[in-house]
């Protein structure tokens, strides 16, 4: 069994359970910590911190497998081994800039999706679904899902030559705006990538695609 101690940088619902992921301290590479379910969620029971739920900027120590189940596109997923997780405190947002990816766009890509086609013929050096951004006029906006109808939050910001919008999955911060909080501009967001979806309304040859999530909120104070 490997300890491995990282630094939460997501923490974000997923089909009514949780996906956790962040950097891992001793390697700086993403880590994606799964369980065996058939989409490597993770129920509250298998965190074994007491009680305690994982926040974002935590430092936290998994036991975790050396691999996990990467369903063809996520090279960072690790399977949970049984034992206890360990807290080790909290790591400050300014102390997070080495891990800020220097890019124009997300992924290296310009739409808010990626073709599950197009990830699965990447090679695993190349293959990427955790991805962390700073912005500067960071905004959000209530919306509804045009499959659903339900309500949405949505992260507006200008990244590159555009602006995105983009589905926000942190429950924290989500339940935040929901009470009417109005969050900083500056913010370093967590970009992860979903399981792969096809809208009811795409044509039927256009294959399913990964959607760009905000995963994880990391506001910088207010000077």
């Amino acid at each position: 069994m490997t300890m491995t101690q990282l630094v939460v940088l997501a923490n974000s619902w997923k089909h009514s359970d949780w996906c956790i992921a962040g950097i891992d301290l001793a390697t700086g590479a993403w880590v994606r910590p799964v369980s065996s379910l058939d989409d490597g969620r993770i129920p509250k029971s298998t965190m074994k911190l007491d009680g305690y739920f994982p926040k974002l900027c935590d430092i936290i120590e998994i036991p975790l497998a050396a691999t996990g189940e990467s369903y063809g596109f996520e090279k960072e997923n690790r399977t949970i081994l049984p034992g206890n997780w360990i807290r080790h405190g909290t790591m400050k947002p300014s102390s997070l800039q080495t891990y800020v990816a220097r890019t124009d766009c997300i992924f290296n890509t310009l739409e808010n999706y990626i073709s599950l086609e197009v990830l699965q013929k990447k090679t695993q050096e190349k293959q990427c679904s955790l991805q962390l951004i700073q912005v500067y006029d960071y905004r959000t906006r209530s919306t509804k899902r045009k499959t659903t109808g339900d309500s949405t939050w949505q992260g507006i910001f200008s990244l590159g030559n555009r602006e995105w919008a983009i589905r926000i999955t942190d429950p924290v911060f989500i339940g935040k705006l929901t009470a009417g909080y109005k969050p900083s501009s500056t913010c370093l967001l967590t970009i992860s990538l979903s399981m792969p979806y096809k809208p009811p309304d795409w044509e039927a040859q256009k294959p399913p695609a990964c959607w760009k999530l905000i995963a994880g909120v990391i506001e910088f104070p207010v000077m």
